[in-house]
């Protein structure tokens, strides 16, 4: 389960920040933006955009933490970085994150 890492593990933690901004990446791109260019609601992107913008910040921060603390191999790091960037891309490198966490 996706949760049971939540005050556990880094790993564990990096999944579950990994899912909420892969969710808000997904909401900007899907639900804000149309709202504002199609509807001319800009508050939308305002409030998301922001929202995922944190959220990308504390990914990047705990990538850091989780790289350093389970030495992630430069190639894994650079794929979840790369993957974050991406629509769904976070939801993909999961797999890979679980398989990691269950080494340790």
């Amino acid at each position: 389960m996706l949760l049971k890492n939540i005050h556990n593990d880094l790993i564990g933690n990096f999944r579950i920040i990994g899912f909420i901004e892969g969710i808000s990446y997904l909401l900007l791109l899907f639900i804000a933006m149309p709202l504002k260019y199609m509807m001319g609601i800009a508050a939308a992107t305002k409030i998301v955009g922001m929202a995922h913008g944190l959220l990308f910040i504390v990914f990047l921060i705990i990538l850091m933490q989780a790289a350093q603390k389970h030495h992630f191999s430069l190639k894994d790091s650079a794929i979840f970085f790369i993957a974050s960037l991406l629509p769904f891309g976070t939801f993909f490198t999961d797999k890979r994150l679980k398989e990691l966490e269950e080494r340790l």
